[in-house]
């Protein structure tokens, strides 16, 4: 088994901001001359998110409702009032999603469906320099 390591770093406006990255990890893949493995993609943080959609406005706003739907950002926090902070739905929303995704790697590709691309989701209440671990398994 060998591992070959990449990284993305992205400046995000954060408030939900959501990110094709799949390019990015595609080249990280190509870049290990991975044929047959898996690739985990993985936030650095504990207020943005990895995962699979299928990246278009219409998808992207219906993600963004729904989570406002679960988790209101004006909600009454805990955390919020212990840090005198603003960003506990970021914590909550990151939480739900996930910090990463695991996509296998077929013929030196992403085995991801035609409609579906991995996104970084920034869900802080502030602009971030983000960063995305990737590592392909071979």
């Amino acid at each position: 088994m060998t591992v070959h390591g990449g990284m993305l770093r992205l400046q995000t406006p954060g408030d939900g901001a959501t990110i094709d990255i799949t390019d990015g990890v595609a080249q990280v893949v190509r870049t290990a001359g991975a044929e047959r493995g898996m690739v985990t993609v993985f936030a650095v943080g504990s207020t943005a998110a990895v995962t699979t959609m299928e990246y278009e406005r219409g998808g992207v706003a219906d993600l963004r409702a729904l989570l406002e739907r679960l988790v209101p950002a004006q909600g009454d926090y805990e955390h919020n009032r212990l840090n005198h902070d603003t960003n506990s739905h970021a914590h909550q929303r990151a939480s739900i999603l996930g910090s990463s995704e695991v996509v296998p790697v077929e013929g030196g590709r992403l085995a991801l469906g035609t409609w579906q691309q991995l996104v970084l989701i920034d869900f802080d209440d502030r602009p971030r320099e983000r960063t995305v671990v990737v590592q392909v398994v071979t």
